[in-house]
C-alpha cells in the first residue's frame, strides 16, 4: 500500500502534466523545440502567418473546454466503489477538511443516484475535484464553457454551429472514443466491422428510416442526398436521364463545395468559383406558392430546405410551411430533404426540427453533434426505395461508417438520450427567448429561434453593429458570433441550466446597455 504522502505526491505529478499553457512546436529545419508560455496574440500571428482562413473569427484564441483540478495537499485520494453502483465509472474522491465549502456536494449526490457520500467527498471549487469526479460533473457543470490560453473563462453561445449539443468532451463520448481508438479505428468499407451495424441499428430505429447512409462531413451528406435524389428521379419517378433538378430555398447553407455553393445565393459563397453545377433551381423560403410552381416542372427529383435556417440568421418559417412542403412533395412525387445538419439532434427542443411540424421527410441529413463535437460524423436517413437506388460501389467514402466514428456517434445519442437534452433544449430556450425580449428595443429589434437555436438582430449605428457587440460580449465573458452582418446567433450547448442562462442573460444585458 502506498502511504498517503507517496498517493499524493503521484496524483499530483499526474496533475502537473496534465495542463500546462506552453508552446511547443518543432522547426523543420532544426528540429528543435522551441517552448514558451502561450499568448493569445502568438495563435493569432502563428495562424496568420502558416494557414488559410474560410472564416473570420473572433479574435479569442481557445485552449480547452473542460476544468482541470488539483489535489490539495490535506486531502486523502481514495477509490470508493460505492458511487458507482448507478454508474459506469469507478470515481477517484477526495476528502477535504471540514473547513472547505462543500456546496455542491447535494449536485454531485444527485448526478451519481447516491444518498451520502463518504466522509466529505466533494468540494465548490472546480479546482479541489478529484480528476474522475471531475469528469464525472464536467458535462453538467463544465460543458458550456470554453478557457483561453490566458486562463480566461467564457460562455460558449455557438457551440462550434451546434456540433457540441451534449456540450464540450462530454466524458462518455470521450470514453468511447478512447476506447474504440484501442481497438480498431478504420477499415473502410471494403470489409465489415464490429461497430458498424449497431450504429446503424441504433440509427435508424431511433428515426424510423430503413437505411443510414454514414458520411463524414455535413457537406458530404448534403452531397449524397442529392446523388440519391437524381438517381430515385432517373429509376423511379422517370424522369429523362440527366434532366433531373433540384429545388433549394434561398438562403440556404450546407457547405463550400461545388455543389454546395452552386445553390448558395449568399455572394460570399459563391462568388468568382463558377462555371456552377447545372439542375439546381432557387426558390424564395418559406413561400409555398413559390414552391408549388416550382415543383410542377415534371424534372423535379427533390427540394432540399433546412427546417430553420441557420446560417441565415435562425430564420424560423412561416406556421405551417413544413406541413405545407410535404403535401406538395407528396401530391407531386418530389422528395423532401431536410437538412437537420445544424437544427438535428435536439437542438431545437426536438430530435429533428421537424418534429415542431410532425412531418416525416423523404431524406434527413444529419451532422455536426452526431458525435458531440469529437469526430466527423454525418449521416443520411431514408427508406430502401431511395436508399438502394445506389447500387454497392456506386457511392461511398474511406472513412464513412469506420468503427471509431460509428462507437462515437453511438456515445453521442445516447448522451442525448439519457440527459433528455431535447427536453432540456425546450424549456431552457423559452426561457433565454423570454429573457431576450426584455431587451431594450431601440438597439434588439428582434428575437427569434427554437429551442436554443436562437438569434437576435441589432439595430446598426455609426457606433455599435454585431461585430462590436461580440467583441463586447467575448470581453464580458461570453462568446457569440455574428451571421449576415445584424444578427448573432445564441446557440449554447444543450446542457445548460436555469441559473447558468440567468447568468449568461446579464451578460448579454450588461453588454448591450453598455452601448
Amino acid at each position: 500500500m502506498l502511504s498517503k504522502l507517496a498517493r499524493l505526491q503521484t496524483v499530483a505529478g499526474l496533475c502537473r502534466g496534465a495542463h500546462t499553457s506552453v508552446a511547443s512546436a518543432t522547426s523543420v529545419a532544426t528540429k528543435k523545440t522551441v517552448q514558451g508560455p502561450l499568448s493569445s496574440d502568438y495563435v493569432f500571428e502563428r495562424e496568420s502567418k502558416y494557414g488559410a482562413h474560410n472564416y473570420h473569427p473572433l479574435p479569442v484564441a481557445l485552449e480547452r473546454g473542460k476544468g482541470t483540478f488539483r489535489i490539495h495537499p490535506e486531502s486523502l485520494l481514495f477509490h470508493c466503489e460505492t458511487l458507482c453502483r448507478n454508474c459506469s465509472y469507478i470515481f477517484s474522491v477526495c476528502i477535504f477538511p471540514e473547513s472547505f465549502n462543500l456546496s455542491i456536494a447535494d449536485e454531485v449526490k444527485g448526478l451519481l443516484g447516491v444518498s451520502a457520500l463518504a466522509g466529505r467527498g466533494a468540494v465548490g471549487h472546480k479546482d479541489e475535484l478529484g480528476p474522475s469526479l471531475w469528469a464525472a460533473l464536467a458535462s453538467r457543470r463544465e460543458g458550456i464553457y470554453l478557457w483561453d490560453v490566458e486562463g480566461r473563462k467564457y460562455f460558449d453561445f455557438l457551440s462550434a454551429y451546434s456540433a457540441v449539443n451534449q456540450g464540450h468532451c462530454h466524458p462518455k463520448i470521450v470514453d468511447a472514443l478512447k476506447s474504440q481508438a484501442e481497438k480498431l479505428t478504420l477499415t473502410s468499407r471494403a470489409f465489415y466491422n464490429n461497430v458498424l451495424g449497431e450504429y446503424e441499428e441504433y440509427v435508424t430505429k431511433l428515426f424510423n428510416y430503413h437505411k443510414v447512409l454514414p458520411m463524414n462531413t455535413g457537406v458530404e451528406a448534403g452531397e449524397t442526398a442529392c446523388k440519391l435524389a437524381r438517381r430515385w428521379g432517373y429509376t423511379v419517378k422517370g424522369i429523362p436521364k440527366y434532366k433531373a433538378k433540384i429545388v433549394f430555398a434561398a438562403g440556404n447553407f450546407w457547405g463550400r463545395t461545388m455543389s454546395a455553393i452552386s445553390s448558395s445565393t449568399d455572394p460570399s459563397s459563391y462568388d468568382g468559383f463558377g462555371p456552377f453545377m447545372p439542375g439546381f433551381e432557387i426558390i424564395p423560403y418559406s413561400d409555398l406558392p413559390a414552391l408549388e410552381r416550382a415543383l410542377q416542372d415534371p424534372n423535379v427529383a427533390a427540394f432540399m430546405v433546412e427546417p430553420i435556417q441557420g446560417e441565415a440568421g435562425v430564420i424560423v418559417p412561416d406556421p405551417g410551411y413544413l406541413m405545407g412542403v410535404r403535401e406538395l412533395c407528396t401530391r407531386h412525387q418530389v422528395l423532401f430533404i431536410a437538412d437537420e445538419i445544424q437544427t438535428g439532434l435536439a437542438r431545437t427542443g426536438r430530435w429533428l426540427a421537424v418534429g415542431h411540424a410532425n412531418v416525416r421527410p423523404d431524406l434527413v441529413l444529419l451532422g455536426k453533434a452526431l458525435s458531440g463535437g469529437l469526430y466527423p460524423v454525418s449521416a443520411v436517413l431514408c427508406d430502401d426505395e431511395i436508399m438502394l437506388t445506389i447500387k454497392p460501389g456506386e457511392h461511398g467514402s474511406t472513412y464513412g461508417g469506420n468503427p471509431l466514428g460509428s462507437r462515437v456517434a453511438i456515445a453521442a445519442l445516447e448522451v442525448l438520450e439519457e440527459e433528455n437534452l431535447a427536453e432540456n433544449a425546450d424549456r431552457m430556450g423559452a426561457l433565454l427567448r423570454n429573457e431576450l425580449m426584455k431587451l431594450p428595443s431601440d438597439i434588439v429589434t428582434a428575437v427569434r429561434g427554437k429551442g436554443l437555436l436562437n438569434a437576435i438582430v441589432i439595430r446598426e449605428t455609426k457606433d455599435y453593429d454585431a461585430w462590436k457587440v461580440c467583441l463586447r460580449l467575448r470581453d464580458n465573458g461570453l462568446l457569440a458570433k455574428p451571421t449576415h452582418g445584424d444578427i448573432i446567433r445564441f446557440a449554447p450547448p444543450l446542457v445548460i441550466k436555469e441559473d447558468e442562462v440567468q447568468e449568461a442573460v446579464e451578460i448579454i444585458n450588461k453588454t448591450i446597455l453598455s452601448f
